[in-house]
């Protein structure tokens, strides 16, 4: 039984000392070696003597030291199972199947094939049926349904699937059949980076798992000094004063002598302390916590990357949010057409699709918003032509806009009284036009109205101003108000009349705001860092609550200003979603990623976000302060213990009458460890916090900041590096030369202003000067 049965532990035991390491199974095959060692020897003695009296063996200590560490773990390992459950439910998502389909010309099905999901390839069309898995990322080509992707994002609500809709491996169609296309199959889908992320960061260890290893490794040595301590220790103090031993030894037999009930008593004290030390609590404290941390976090779509950035997101003190993409939807938006003609010599339907044909050949973002908006308004992905484009860099365009008329006949919306109107009128513009005589009959009108064209404008105010059209001052007041809230406003003018004002903005998350409060009411300083221009910059952030603003910053210095906040002593988390936000990301203490970002970005982040929601920056941070409390409780269960337990087993307290055996210490030691990992199975409880709550939280602490409170610093501010010091000829010939050169710079810039160079990131913010291309 002890060789046969403890085979395991012998096993475990050699393999450690041979790698010079000390574990808990060397403590379980040294008590149970001496156990069975002294008993064996007793024995023989008392064979040898043939004594007439039974010795006092241990015999049944190592069975049952077996028996109840085999218990334990078997208890442990049934706990740590659990801990990994949200693995296993993820990988459970994997479907196994596929229907392939093959497609003729006009999309109808010639084929379907099921196949093995391993064997579906990029761009291969597969069908989904409702209630199906879909097997691989995809995108949609024909059907409309609804998805559940709950088990992936969190998203509790079905999202909408339609033709150019993304799909995820492993969520659920529900309602209707799809027909998808694969962009990314087998190890490369969304679900399969989830699963390998989740397992990469459930094995490594935390810092403080690295405390912890350093306790166990000098914990055996201290172990095994204590128990030999203990045995000489109770072998002095028996023959010093045996009346004790007598007094306190359970099933003392006055027919055995003083010296073996003695040294049998501190046999059993010293295997006592063996058995009930324990360094797997101290092993297990860490890695249960992190298991089920990141097991947790991945079920509420907050994927962590290890131990590391779990532990060190509760030590967070700045948090630095990109603007474009991260607190804005990082697209340009048509928020607002102010209608300035009157609707009876310019209808709205007309006038978007002369702005949207006219707008077609930008490719400026701001260009495509406007194109997109009327698009979308006018029910159709095809407009007018546009001819004679003129580019003007920082004024506007003008351009020729015709056949515009076929887009007003398929819009539903416009009145049969209204479509008559804009024909009359039409004809008239274009007979103002034409030699012929008025009252000759045009055998074609419909020709005539197809080819009625337009002059258009659009741009901002100085543009207006130099084609001799003259802005109200409502008009003007109204511009000036979108400029003050980051937006950029621009003007549209047909055939020399102002018609209409189109604003424009990078659209705030509706979540930004709740999600920046929240930070800063948990004691998180919070900072917008963009490369776009200050008023912008300022404006956003006073739209969602962050003082403090790093604007105009290059790609290349989003490093360094991370870089200063952390010489000042400041742990820093970085949100981004760009290829400019990675190497941000990778310098912050905890890298924080928007799932929606670059494959860049995602790579070196800490943390990746699969919802595009900033709550769960939020979320990411309380989970990891519960994950570290539980660590601590965990560690104080294990420290208590031990310090508790080792004294009790040495005898210390034996005069208040706790005495423990041997079998009483494995049973202790095998339910620390047990109670530690069901402490740690309590995070699987982890909610995590919605805007409700937080909006509750919050309550009247929550205020709108104003323009007046954000503190902008412009482009890399005080870390520009100070210049060496010269001697004095040296700054007089520099000072010579920058007066020299400022000359030159003032003379060049007033004859040719337009030549000056553009500012990259405001739109139409100053009446004088034009300094960017709006197209």
């Amino acid at each position: 039984l002890q060789f046969i049965g403890g085979r395991y532990f012998y096993c475990q035991a050699y393999k450690a000392v041979k790698h010079r390491t000390a574990n808990m199974d060397v403590l379980i095959v040294l008590a149970t070696t001496i156990a069975f060692t002294y008993s064996v020897v007793i024995l023989l003695v008392a064979m040898v003597e043939r004594a007439k009296v039974n010795p006092i063996t241990f015999f049944d200590t190592p069975p049952m030291l077996f028996v109840f560490i085999s218990l334990g773990r078997w208890l442990e390992q049934i706990a740590k199972s659990k801990t990994s459950e949200a693995l296993s439910k993820l990988m459970s998502l994997q479907a196994t199947e596929a229907t392939v389909v093959t497609l003729n010309d006009d999309m109808s099905v010639l084929s379907e094939e099921q196949v093995d999901v391993e064997l579906v390839q990029r761009g291969d069309v597969v069908k989904v049926v409702p209630g199906g898995k879909f097997p691989v990322d995809g995108r949609v080509i024909e059907g409309h349904s609804m998805a559940d992707e709950s088990l992936i994002t969190g998203e509790a609500m079905p999202v909408t699937k339609k033709p150019g809709s993304t799909v995820i491996a492993g969520s659920i169609n529900q309602n209707g059949s799809l027909l998808i296309k694969a962009t990314h199959v087998g190890t490369d889908t969304t679900l399969s980076q989830i699963v390998k992320l989740v397992e990469e960061a459930q094995t490594s260890k935390a810092p403080i798992q690295q405390f912890a290893d350093k306790i166990s490794g000098y914990f055996v040595p201290f172990i095994v000094a204590v128990s030999f301590l203990t045995l000489v220790a109770w072998i002095a103090i028996g023959f010093v004063n045996f009346p004790l031993v007598e007094k306190y030894f359970p099933g003392y037999d006055k027919s055995i002598s003083e010296t073996e009930a003695v040294i049998r008593f501190a046999f059993q004290a010293s295997i006592t302390v063996l058995c009930i030390a324990c360094p797997c609590s101290l092993g297990l404290a860490t890695p249960t916590a992190v298991m089920v941390g990141t097991g947790v976090g991945a079920q509420n779509g907050i994927l962590i990357k290890g131990g590391e950035p779990l532990e060190m997101a509760h030590k967070i003190q700045s948090v630095v949010f990109d603007k474009t993409g991260t607190i804005t939807y990082g697209a340009p938006k048509v928020v607002q057409v102010k209608m300035l003609a009157e609707g009876n010599r310019m209808p709205r339907s007309k006038l978007l699709a002369i702005i949207g044909t006219a707008e077609n050949n930008s490719e400026h973002p701001l260009g495509a918003a406007i194109t997109k908006y009327c698009k979308q308004e006018l029910g159709t992905e095809s407009l007018g032509t546009c001819t004679d484009f003129q580019a003007v860099p920082g004024c506007g365009i003008r351009c020729l806009v015709s056949n515009t008329e076929n887009l007003l006949k398929r819009e539903d919306s416009d009145s049969e009284e209204n479509q008559r109107n804009a024909v009359l009128i039409q004809i008239s513009d274009t007979r103002a036009h034409s030699n012929d005589h008025p009252l000759i009959m045009d055998p074609q009108p419909l020709t005539i109205v197809q080819t009625a064209s337009y002059t258009v404008l659009i741009g901002n105010r100085e543009w207006m101003r130099r084609n001799a059209l003259q802005v109200r001052a409502d008009v003007d007041e109204a511009m000036t108000e979108h400029e003050k809230r980051g937006r950029t406003a621009v003007l549209v003018a047909v055939d020399n009349e102002l018609c209409a004002m189109v604003a424009i903005a990078d659209t705030v998350k509706p979540e930004a705001e709740l999600a920046v409060h929240t930070l800063t009411a948990m004691g998180l300083e919070v900072v917008l860092m963009t490369g776009d221009n200050s008023k912008t910059a300022r404006a956003i952030a006073a739209q969602v609550g962050i003082r403090k603003v790093f604007a105009e910053v290059l790609p290349s210095h989003k490093v360094a200003k991370v870089e200063q906040l952390q010489q000042a002593g400041k742990r820093v988390a970085m949100v981004g979603d760009g290829v400019n936000d990675s190497p941000a990301l990778a310098m912050a203490d905890v890298g924080i990623a928007i799932g929606t970002g670059t494959d860049v970005a995602i790579e070196a982040a800490d943390v990746v976000l699969i919802r595009n929601d900033l709550l769960d920056v939020v979320a990411s941070i309380d989970l990891s302060k519960k994950t570290v409390k539980r660590i601590r409780i965990n560690f104080v269960f294990a420290l208590i213990y031990n310090l508790v337990g080792i004294p009790i087993a040495a005898g210390v307290f034996m005069p208040v009458g706790l005495v423990l055996q041997p079998w009483m210490g494995s049973a202790a030691m095998a339910a620390s460890s047990v109670s530690v990992v069901l402490s740690s199975l309590l995070l699987k409880c982890y909610t995590k916090p919605t805007a409700e709550k937080l909006e509750r939280r919050l309550g009247v602490m929550r205020k709108q900041s104003s323009l007046s409170d954000v503190s902008v610093h412009i482009g890399m501010g005080e870390l520009r590096r100070s210049s060496p010091k010269l001697s004095l000829l040296d700054r007089i010939v520099n000072y010579s030369r920058a007066s020299i050169n400022s000359l030159r710079s003032d003379k060049h810039s007033m004859n040719s202003m337009a030549l000056s160079e553009p500012d990259k990131h405001s739109l139409l913010v100053g009446d004088a000067h034009c300094d960017e291309e709006i197209v």
